[in-house]
């Protein structure tokens, strides 16, 4: 018999939005504690759903639990970059290149790009950023293949607000966002798919050059 997954209370889902908010904003920054005390007094709530917020979170990457720290932001590194990018450019090219051959709606994307567009920050422009790249892979044909990218989609928002404080390329990203999608909706499935590894390969190059070209040793072997 299949269990049935416990959906998460509201208040806790409440937190946790708010928490992973503040982190892909840079309002928490990687490395600061988290402190349950702290954050149910500015939520409004008992520890208790907090708690239980901060397990989610360490689930997906974004916070660290540590028996002597406590709970803090993931810190961002090379290496952190480098797997997390690995990742995305071996299976996020793949999963455009499978939605564009089966002609899937890329509505969402182009919708995502224009409210990137007209974002007035950069919270709302971290978003329609992630929500563009998730409307390029979701529609791949692959319930799995998408459970896996998204899996991985809050760890790179958390690279991508690091690397955008510390050097914004905002304007860049946008053109090569814009030469993926009109690539896409042309139907050259093999051009938007390079066209989006040379775009996620670039990100993490110039933000963290020290990791090199995530999958590079890789692709020297074949």
């Amino acid at each position: 018999m299949t269990s049935v997954p416990t959906p998460i209370p509201s208040r806790t889902q409440y937190v946790l939005e708010e928490i992973k908010r503040r982190i892909l904003t840079g309002r928490l920054t990687p490395g600061q504690a988290l402190v349950e005390t702290e954050l149910a007094a500015q939520f409004g709530v008992s520890k208790t759903p907090v708690r239980e917020a901060l397990k989610t979170l360490a689930g997906t990457g974004l916070v660290v639990m540590s028996q002597y720290k406590g709970v803090t932001v993931r810190m961002v590194d090379a290496d952190m970059a480098r797997e997390v990018y690995d990742v995305r450019l071996l299976l996020e090219p793949e999963a455009l290149k499978r939605a564009v051959r089966r002609g899937a709606s890329l509505e969402a994307a182009q919708a995502a790009l224009t409210r990137a567009d007209d974002a007035t920050d950069t919270a709302e422009r971290s978003l329609a950023n992630r929500e563009f790249h998730r409307a390029l892979y979701l529609p791949c044909g692959n319930p799995l293949l998408g459970r896996m990218l998204d899996e991985v989609r809050d760890q790179a928002a958390l690279v991508s607000a690091v690397a955008w404080a510390a050097d914004p390329s905002w304007e860049r990203e946008a053109g090569e966002h814009r030469q993926i999608l009109r690539l896409a909706l042309d139907g050259d499935a093999d051009g938007a798919a390079r066209a989006l590894h040379a775009h996620i390969a670039s990100f993490v190059r110039r933000a963290f050059p020290e990791a090199g070209t995530p999958g590079e040793e890789q692709e020297g072997q074949e």
